[in-house]
């Protein structure tokens, strides 16, 4: 609470400022101990962001390599699975953000029942993603069915989530604080989807097999590749599929144990949401969120350097495996990507305090650029590689963290500007999410079907000169204009520092009255 205001303020808001009445001191002094979060409280809350980043890094860097070489789609098919199922995760986060919006408060919450229920389903559906049917008919509908599912109910647990951070506190900076424990533990999920999923499957890689083009390299140089195969330990294929649902089974795991510390660790404060406006259609709360200006223009800077980052994560496997060369050891160049980017999250947490979110993003965002056209301008080295990639990691964990931060600056600044439309923050970000996965999706595909022109041979110890092209266009070229069409829409976004401060001022003055007038009637109670 701000102090040495009281010529400014009313009788009624000295009741919170003064020790006028001990009944509002009271009052005053439970409100600001419940809307103060505590590092215990952050923690708990922090960690429901890991299943999500887990999950969505295993399925990011291996699915797509997965599809393909072990459970040996058609790249045409593996594209279909990706982009529909990326595109139906899209439909549903709006359609549960919808919902959400519209849920009764429970003794438990309004966002913490959707935690809870859709945790057993997702972990099942999860699992099967990883499993290799004993038919081949009927692959593609499996993976596609099992997939979206999901998706799904994923959604389900992760926009409530993300909503939750209105919820916790009415504090600003306990939000910011929040959000900066969140993307820690969020980066430590990738990094805990990478090791897992990449080091029980690195164990367990089948050999590459020899192609064409392989055959007559041999013949010409009269040495026989497949010696090179037969030095390596005899790993078969079943051998793969089995670690695939070794890595899924453990990460099943740890997403329920993240779901009952956020049930039984974070408390969901109604008071600090205000009261809701009157249910809105879908397609009313759509055009409401998306009329809001500065929101429209945070999606759209989201939406493309997000797609740029999904680019290079979606492709990078098969470029260390299939153009560097480094079969074996592209999950631990993964691994080296997040620890860096888990170690930089503080550092661009500071700097954002320091000089603000918006000059934080053209940062981050212009600081991987580099590291982008190095890794595929550079012959291939691996030493090399583990430079770049750790480099690259700071970057990263940009992407992460600066583009939720500025979220609950945006929900602010339309409460600031719409004081009697309230209750909307689940639709803010489910939206927000909506544009970047469909994004993605179309990206994953286009990507998959674009290896399939280009001739990507599964399991191939080598690839055609086309494929590796096309590898390069995607991990660099392409991400690298994505992420500057988002820095110039970024440029024309209208919330300032000082807009943020001034927003926050005024919504605190609006709580401040709100307190002012439940204290009056407290009083009022009291002397009937």
């Amino acid at each position: 609470m701000a102090k040495g205001e009281g010529g400014e303020q009313s009788s009624n808001a000295s009741l919170l400022e003064k020790p006028v009445s001990s009944d509002g001191i009271t009052l005053a002094k439970k409100q600001e101990h419940r809307n103060r979060l505590s590092v215990c409280s952050k923690i708990c809350y922090a960690i429901g962001g890991a299943p999500y980043q887990i999950t969505g890094c295993a399925l990011g860097f291996f699915l797509q390599i997965y599809l393909l070489d072990v459970a040996q789609l058609d790249p045409f098919y593996a594209s279909i699975i990706l982009f529909v199922g990326r595109a139906w995760d899209a439909i549903t986060d709006p359609t549960v953000g919808f919902l959400v919006s519209r849920s009764p408060w429970t003794r438990f919450g309004r966002m913490l029942p959707w935690i809870v229920l859709s945790t057993p389903l997702a972990v099942i559906s999860y699992f099967l993603i990883w499993y290799v049917p004993p038919f081949e008919n009927g692959k593609v509908i499996w993976y596609l069915v099992f997939y979206c599912i999901f998706q799904t109910l994923q959604t389900c647990f992760h926009v409530p989530y993300s909503a939750l951070t209105m919820f916790i506190s009415s504090e600003q900076k306990d939000r910011d604080s929040a959000t900066a424990y969140r993307m820690t533990v969020e980066v430590l999920g990738t990094v805990l989807g990478t090791a897992i999923q990449g080091q029980i499957v690195g164990m367990a890689n089948a050999p590459c097999l020899p192609g064409p083009h392989d055959i007559v390299t041999n013949l010409s140089n009269s040495s026989v590749s497949f010696g090179l195969n037969n030095s390596e330990p005899v790993i078969s294929l079943d051998h793969t599929k089995t670690a695939y649902m070794i890595a899924s089974g453990v990460i099943c795991i740890i997403y329920v144990l993240c779901a009952i510390v956020v049930f039984f660790g974070v408390r969901e404060q109604k008071e600090s949401c205000r009261p809701r406006s009157e249910p809105m259609g879908f397609f009313q709360g759509i055009k409401l969120v998306m009329g809001h200006g500065p929101y429209a223009k945070l999606v759209m800077v989201f939406l493309f350097t997000s797609l740029g980052f999904m680019l290079l994560e979606g492709n990078f496997a098969l470029f260390c495996s299939s153009t560097l060369g480094f079969r074996n050891d592209f999950q631990n160049i993964l691994l080296v990507i997040m620890l860096s980017a888990t170690l930089a999250i503080p550092f661009w947490q500071w700097f954002l305090t320091r000089f603000g979110k918006k000059t934080a993003v053209f940062t981050g965002s212009l600081s991987v650029v580099p590291f982008m056209i190095l890794v595929v301008c550079v012959k291939s080295n691996l030493i090399v590689t583990y430079i770049v990639s750790f480099a690259a990691g700071v970057g990263v964990a940009a992407a992460f963290l600066l583009p939720w931060s500025m979220l609950p600056d945006v929900v602010d600044d339309f409460q600031v500007q719409n004081p009697n439309s309230t209750g909307h923050e689940a639709l803010f970000y489910s939206f927000y999410v909506f544009f970047t996965k469909f994004a993605s999706g179309v990206s994953l595909g286009i990507s998959t079907l674009s290896l399939d022109f280009a001739g990507y041979i599964s399991r191939g110890c080598s690839q055609p000169e086309e494929v590796d092209i096309t590898l390069k266009v995607l991990v660099s070229a392409a991400p690298i204009a994505l992420i500057m069409i988002g820095l110039i829409i970024l440029y024309s976004y209208p919330i300032t520092e000082e807009r943020r401060q001034g927003n926050r001022k005024l919504l605190q003055e609006q709580r401040d009255n709100e307190a002012d007038s439940d204290t009056d009637s407290t009083e009022m109670a009291n002397v009937v």
